[in-house]
C-alpha cells in the first residue's frame, strides 16, 4: 500500500490547519470522481476510530494488481460531527485497516483459556460449534444465562440475538464506568440526557464555559474541540477545575488545581454564592424550575470560607469564578462532562452540575446548551417480531434505581462469578476490552473462568478477545455497512456507514455473524431479511429520506428540525415527573436519597501515597488504537506524571524508570515519569490504555503500563450503579 507514514503525518497537519479540502469543496461522491477522472473513488462514511461518528470520505484507489485500496481520509464538510476535518485518530483508520496483527479467521479455543493456543476454523464450523454450545447452556440453564457486554456497533446486532434466545442480560461500560450516571442525573433535572452523540454544549456562542475534569483537546470530540478552540479565538473565559494542568488549562482564564473529591463542595458553594447575590435568572427560575426553596436553603452551608479550605483553592478565585458565571449568564455553560465515574457519590456532582446550568438559564439559551433538535424518525424495526419475555428478570440493573438501560457490567460480573441468583454461563463480548474498562481486572479473569462458553466479536486480538472460546473476526468500519445513523447536531441528520472496499482476509460485518447465528438457533425471523444495505434502503424509506443522497454525500439534513434555543413558538420540554427542571428531586426523596445534592468528603491518600488519575490521549482512543501503526508511531507508550517537588523528594529525575505500586500491593511497570509542576502533589496520572498483556498485538505488546491493574477497588453510586475508580491510591518505587 503506497501510504507512508510522512504523508500521513502531512495530510494530519493540513486537516489541523483546515486546508486539505479548502480548494476542492466536496458536493457528492460521484461528482468528485468523475471531476478528478482517471481510476478513484470517494466514499463516503462513518468513523469509528472512537464514539463520535465523523463523517469521513475514504479516497479508494487501484493498485498495480487492480485491487482496490483506501489510500487517504479526510473530513466530510458536510457532516457536523466533523465539519471538514478528522483527527490524527479518523486519519489513522487506514492503519486499523491495514494492521497486520488484526484478525483474520474464525478461531476456536484448543488449549486453556487464555494461552492462546487457537485452530483457524471456516466460518460454517465456528458458527454450528457456538450455536451448538448456546443450545447445550440453554437447555441445562434458561436462555436468561446467555448473555453480552459490549460497546459500539456490534453491540446493536447481537442485543437483537440475546433478545431473541429470551435473556435480556445486556450491559454496556459506556454507562457504569463512563456517562451513565452523568446522563441519570440530567435526566432527573431536566428529564433529557446532556446529549446522545455528542454534548449540546453551545461552545463557540458562550462567554464563560466551566470545564470540571473535562480534557477538551485530550480526548478529541472532534466538533466540540473544534467549537472549543472557536470560543477560545473568540475571547470566551475558560475556567478549568482539574488536580492536573490540562490541554484545556493551558487555555483557561482560571485554572483551579481542586483537592480530588471536594468537586461538589465547589459547585454547591457556587450555587449559594449565585442565589445569595441574586445572580441567577429570576424570571427562568420562577418560568421552568421547581425547588428553588428548597435548593436556597440546602445551600446556604456552603460558603466560600469553607469551601476554600475544603477545596484547597484561593476563596477569592472561587467567588471570582461564581460571579463571571452570574455576570455572564445566561451564555455559560457548566459542561456536563462524560468521563463520570470517579469517587462513588458522582451521581450528585452531576445533579449539581446540571442544577447550576439551570439557576443560570443556561438550558436552551445562546451559549449555553442547545435544545434537542427538532428531527422526529418513525421506528423501525424491519418487520421482526416482539421479543419473547425473559422468564427470569434480568440482573443488570442490580439494586439500583437509577441504573440506565444499558446495564451495568460489574452486576454482570458478578453474577456470573456467584451463580446468583442465578447461573449465568455464556457471554458474547463485542467490540469491547473488559480487561481494560472494568475495575478489578481480576475479578473479570474470574468470572471468565466461571464460563461454560466466551464468545468475542472484534477486530483485533485483544487480551480479552484471546481469552475466548470462539473468535469471530469483525471487519473495519471501512469494510461494511452499518446503517444509517441519527445525528443530533443542532439540526437532526441521517448519517451512513457503508464499505469503501470489500471485507479483508475472511471477516465478516457484525450484522451478518449476528444473523447468521439467529439462523442457526432456530431464529431465522429474527435474522436479516436479505443484505443490510438493502434494510438500510427500507429505513431510509421509513425516515422520509432518500438513501442514494446520503450514500452519495455521507450526511443530509432534516429540514425545520434546527430550533436550539428557547423562543415564545419554541419552548422546551422538561420530561421529568413534574415537568420542569427538578432542582429538588421528589424521585430521588421517594428512594431515601437527598433530593438536593449534599457534599460527601472522599478518602485521601495515606503518607507516602498519590491519588492515580487517568486521562486519554488526544491521539489514542483508550486501549484500542495503541496498535494502529500510525497512532504508535506518535505515541508508543504512557508515562506517569509527578510534580515536581514530590520528584526532588524521592530523588527522581525526569524520564527515570519507575514502579507502581498500589494500596492492595500490585505492582505495575517500569514505566517513566514525567517530572513536572503541571499535577497537585498528592496526584499522579498516567493516559489509559497501555501495557497490552496480548502477544498478538506486536506493536502495543508491554509497552508502557496498564494503569487498570492498579485500579483494584472501587466505589459504587448508590444512585446508579456506576463504579468510582479514581479511589485507589499508589506509591513510587526506584528502580535502579
Amino acid at each position: 500500500m503506497a501510504f507512508s507514514r510522512r504523508n500521513f503525518l502531512k495530510y494530519a497537519a493540513m486537516s489541523a490547519g483546515g486546508t486539505l479540502i479548502a480548494d476542492a469543496p466536496f458536493f457528492s461522491a460521484r461528482a468528485r470522481a468523475e471531476a478528478e477522472g482517471g481510476n478513484v473513488r470517494y466514499v463516503p462514511t462513518s468513523c469509528e476510530m472512537c464514539f463520535w461518528k465523523c463523517g469521513a470520505i475514504a479516497k479508494v484507489e487501484k493498485d498495480k494488481d487492480g485491487k482496490d485500496v483506501v489510500v487517504k481520509l479526510e473530513g466530510n464538510p458536510l457532516h457536523p460531527q466533523s465539519m471538514g476535518r478528522l483527527c490524527a485518530r479518523g486519519q489513522a483508520g487506514i492503519g486499523q485497516l491495514y494492521d497486520p496483527d488484526r484478525l483474520k479467521r474464525p478461531m476456536i479455543r484448543t488449549g486453556k483459556r487464555g494461552d492462546g493456543k487457537y485452530k483457524e476454523v471456516s466460518w460454517d464450523e465456528a458458527l454450528t460449534y457456538t450455536a451448538d454450545k448456546l443450545k447445550e447452556i440453554i437447555a441445562k440453564n434458561g436462555p436468561e444465562s446467555v448473555s453480552m457486554m459490549s460497546h459500539g456497533s456490534p453491540g446493536d446486532y447481537f442485543t437483537n440475538l440475546v433478545k431473541a434466545l429470551g435473556s435480556g442480560n445486556i450491559a454496556f461500560a459506556s454507562f457504569a464506568q463512563c456517562k451513565g450516571i452523568r446522563d441519570a442525573a440530567w435526566e432527573l433535572t431536566f428529564g433529557h440526557k446532556p446529549g446522545s452523540s455528542c454534548e449540546r454544549v453551545d461552545l463557540k456562542n458562550s462567554r464563560v464555559i466551566v470545564l470540571l475534569g473535562t480534557h477538551l483537546g485530550e480526548n478529541m470530540h472532534n466538533s466540540q474541540t473544534q467549537e472549543f478552540a472557536e470560543a477560545v479565538g473568540n475571547g470566551a473565559k475558560i475556567i478549568c477545575v482539574d488536580p492536573r494542568y490540562s490541554t484545556a488549562a493551558s487555555k483557561a482564564s482560571l485554572w483551579l488545581p481542586i483537592k480530588p473529591g471536594t468537586d461538589t463542595a465547589l459547585l454547591l458553594t457556587w450555587i449559594n454564592i449565585i442565589i445569595s447575590e441574586e445572580l441567577h435568572d429570576k424570571a427562568y427560575v420562577e418560568q421552568y424550575t421547581i425547588g428553588f426553596e428548597q435548593l436556597k436553603e440546602a445551600v446556604k452551608q456552603y460558603t466560600p470560607e469553607w469551601c476554600a479550605k475544603e477545596t484547597d483553592l484561593p476563596e477569592a478565585d472561587i467567588v471570582e469564578a461564581a460571579r463571571d458565571l452570574g455576570r455572564y449568564a445566561p451564555h455559560v455553560v457548566i459542561h456536563p462532562g462524560r468521563h463520570a465515574a470517579w469517587y462513588g457519590n458522582d451521581a450528585q456532582r452531576s445533579r449539581a452540575m446540571a442544577i447550576l446550568n439551570a439557576i443560570l438559564g443556561a438550558w436552551g439559551r445562546e451559549g449555553g446548551m442547545w435544545l434537542p433538535a427538532n428531527g422526529k424518525f418513525a421506528s423501525f424495526n424491519d418487520g421482526y417480531p416482539k421479543y419473547p419475555d425473559p422468564a427470569k428478570p434480568p440482573v443488570i440493573k442490580g439494586d439500583y434505581p437509577f441504573a440506565g438501560g444499558e446495564g451495568l457490567t460489574q452486576v454482570l460480573r458478578d453474577t456470573i462469578i456467584t451463580g446468583k441468583p442465578y447461573p449465568i454461563k455464556a457471554l458474547f463480548v463485542c467490540g469491547t476490552d473488559m480487561l481494560k474498562a472494568l475495575p478489578a481486572p481480576d475479578l473479570t479473569r474470574k468470572a471468565i473462568d466461571n464460563l461454560d462458553l466466551m464468545i468475542a466479536v472484534d477486530i483485533m486480538p485483544s487480551e480479552t478477545a484471546m481469552m475466548a472460546d470462539v473468535i469471530l473476526p469483525e471487519c473495519t468500519y471501512l469494510e461494511r455497512h452499518d446503517g444509517l445513523f441519527k445525528v443530533e447536531a443542532r439540526q437532526a441528520g441521517v448519517g451512513i456507514r457503508q464499505p469503501a472496499i470489500e471485507p479483508l482476509h475472511e471477516t465478516k460485518p457484525a450484522w451478518w455473524i449476528a444473523s447468521e447465528l439467529c439462523k442457526k438457533m432456530g431464529l431465522t425471523e429474527y435474522a436479516v431479511k436479505d443484505s443490510w444495505e438493502a434494510r438500510m434502503k427500507r429505513q431510509a424509506a421509513a425516515w422520509g429520506v432518500k438513501y442514494e443522497d446520503v450514500a452519495d454525500k455521507g450526511y443530509v439534513t432534516i429540514p425545520g428540525s434546527e430550533k436550539p434555543y428557547i423562543t415564545a413558538d419554541n419552548q422546551p420540554e422538561f420530561k421529568t415527573t413534574s415537568g420542569k427542571i427538578e432542582l429538588f428531586s421528589a424521585d430521588l426523596e421517594k428512594h431515601s436519597f437527598d433530593p438536593v445534592p449534599k457534599y460527601e468528603p472522599t478518602e485521601g491518600p495515606e503518607q507516602g501515597m498519590y491519588r492515580l488519575l487517568y486521562g486519554r490521549s488526544p491521539v489514542h482512543t483508550f486501549s484500542r488504537t495503541i496498535n494502529d501503526q500510525w497512532l504508535w508511531e506518535i505515541q508508543p507508550e504512557n508515562e506517569v506524571w509527578l510534580n515536581k517537588k514530590e520528584a526532588e523528594a524521592l530523588g527522581l529525575k525526569d524520564r527515570q524508570l519507575v514502579k507502581l505500586e498500589n494500596q492492595d500491593k500490585v505492582t505495575v511497570g517500569p514505566v517513566r515519569v514525567k517530572v513536572t509542576e503541571r499535577i497537585r502533589r498528592d496526584c499522579v496520572y498516567m493516559v489509559h490504555g497501555f501495557g497490552h498483556n496480548s502477544p498478538r498485538l506486536k506493536r502495543a505488546h508491554q509497552r508502557g503500563v496498564d494503569d487498570q491493574q492498579l485500579i483494584t477497588r472501587y466505589k459504587v453510586d448508590p444512585i446508579t450503579g456506576g463504579t468510582g475508580m479514581r479511589v485507589n491510591f499508589v506509591k513510587i518505587i526506584k528502580e535502579a
